[in-house]
């Protein structure tokens, strides 16, 4: 793992951030300000249950408040509004932990440019992985897709709302996730006692814990994925393209799942 190191003078060091006097939160501080994060898109997403209530213009009492969770983590429009909502709540906390420390919220999220070959090494390193897990899903007789996205595809089709589920799901949630994962939580742990390495697997463990929705099987898919877009991260230095990358591999979720939903 010497190669993950910073300081490391291996040829992957350029791609190690060169700003030495950026102020950062280090593990303490990233967990706690993750932590706000967390709850900032929880409120945010929340919105959408608060829209639903005053859309049906039910009381609030616990039957019709268990109804609308029971829909939104089950009904193609809602949760595709729930991702959306939740995104500017993420950006504006993000902002302020940002701004506590006085850095750029560009540098600080590495929000640069990358080059052409990372972007090659991650499609076809992201093809190979995914791949992979779906050969053994069939060699084992599981579903190559976990049975909540076809759900969510279904009832997003009742509602006319396919084009908000792939805004959701290929736009808002990579942005909202990987400013979160591989933006702000690896940019304070990188720079703490966990070094690059330690970064890298527990910001894909805490992302791997935003899709409980899946079985332990998909929950092992999501963290390798997390792993190879946390060392993309290293090694690009940019999140746009992890971004990219993650969005890319939810496009081809949403497609794979309408091409099985409707064979």
């Amino acid at each position: 793992m010497d190669s993950l190191n910073p300081e490391s003078s291996v040829a992957l060091a350029p791609a190690v951030d060169a700003l030495p006097t950026l102020r950062v939160w280090k593990f303490w501080g990233t967990a706690f300000w993750g932590f706000v994060v967390f709850a900032a898109m929880f409120v945010g997403q929340l919105a959408v249950v608060g829209w639903f209530l005053f859309r049906h213009g039910g009381a609030i009492n616990q039957e019709s408040f268990s109804e609308a969770v029971r829909i939104v983590v089950s009904n193609g429009l809602t949760i595709s509004l729930s991702v959306i909502t939740g995104l500017p709540a993420v950006l504006l906390a993000l902002w302020i932990a940002i701004r506590i420390k006085g850095a750029r919220f560009a540098d600080y999220l590495a929000l640069r440019s990358f080059s052409w070959i990372n972007l090659a090494i991650g499609v076809v390193a992201l093809f190979v992985l995914v791949m992979g897990w779906d050969t053994i899903s069939r060699a084992t007789g599981r579903d190559v897709e976990p049975g909540f996205m076809g759900d969510v595809l279904k009832t997003a089709r009742e509602d006319g709302a396919v084009w908000l589920l792939v805004v959701a799901f290929c736009v808002a949630a990579p942005i909202t996730e990987e400013f979160i994962a591989r933006g702000f939580l690896y940019r304070g742990w990188s720079e703490s006692f966990l070094r690059v390495p330690g970064a890298i697997v527990l910001s894909s463990l805490v992302w791997t814990g935003l899709h409980l929705q899946y079985d332990w099987y998909f929950l092992g898919e999501v963290f390798s994925i997390g792993l190879l877009l946390g060392y993309l991260r290293y090694r690009s230095n940019s999140i746009w393209l992890t971004i990219i990358l993650h969005g890319l591999n939810n496009l081809a979720a949403v497609i794979q799942t309408m091409l099985l939903t409707n064979s």
